[in-house]
């Protein structure tokens, strides 16, 4: 599997607090070995977002991504308002 990060995931992540991204480096690690851990809470999305789907970083941040052929595509990091 190869992840791409979409420009607008390297804008938000850059923002992030040097904590949060220590936990998305750990995260990220974890799911390159299984997208569907347990500990990541991977779910996909409905609505508007109904062919993306998201992994939790903690309680309050996620990655929103999307899979792309054999491909995945990191499309935005932050709170619960990337899901607007």
């Amino acid at each position: 599997m190869v992840i791409r990060y979409h420009p607008q995931f390297k804008k938000s992540y850059k923002n992030l607090s040097p904590q949060i991204k220590l936990k998305a480096e750990v995260k990220e690690k974890i799911f390159r070995q299984n997208p569907f851990h347990p500990s990541l809470d991977t779910h996909k999305l409905h609505g508007k977002l109904k062919n993306q789907w998201s992994f939790s970083i903690d309680r309050e941040f996620r990655i929103l991504f999307e899979f792309n052929k054999s491909d995945v595509i990191l499309l935005d990091v932050g709170d619960h308002e990337i899901y607007r």
